[in-house]
């Protein structure tokens, strides 16, 4: 499985090594008690509807990037700070990547997470 990012006309791989969250418990541990992530990594959060979903990086002792995804296009990105980090945006899917992974990615792109 791996995260597509679509701009312009073009596609790039994002993550090659993708993690979904299947479970209440997935959702609400995330990467805490991680000590790192692998690069080309990313960790899916998939929802059943569009809601504000909020981030924290209590027990994350590394910073990663964070986009919000709502029917698949970018609603917002942000490097969340390692242990004290946060953000929150509307959204059905929301991925954590290692810090710099979303380079080039902005508002209204497009990722798709494909097999």
């Amino acid at each position: 499985m791996k995260v597509l990012h679509y701009t312009n006309g073009t596609s790039r791989v994002v993550a090659e090594r993708v993690e979904r969250t299947d479970s209440w418990f997935a959702k609400g541990r995330g990467l805490m008690f991680r000590r790192t992530i692998p690069e080309e990594y990313a960790l899916v959060f998939g929802f059943d509807r569009e809601a504000t979903r909020r981030l924290h990086m209590v027990c994350v002792p590394f910073p990663i990037d964070a986009v919000w995804l709502r029917e698949g296009i970018v609603e917002r990105t942000e490097c969340l700070s390692a242990w004290i980090g946060h953000g929150a945006a509307r959204a059905d899917t929301v991925i954590e990547f290692p810090a710099g992974a979303t380079e080039g990615i902005e508002v209204g792109d497009r990722l798709a997470i494909e097999n």
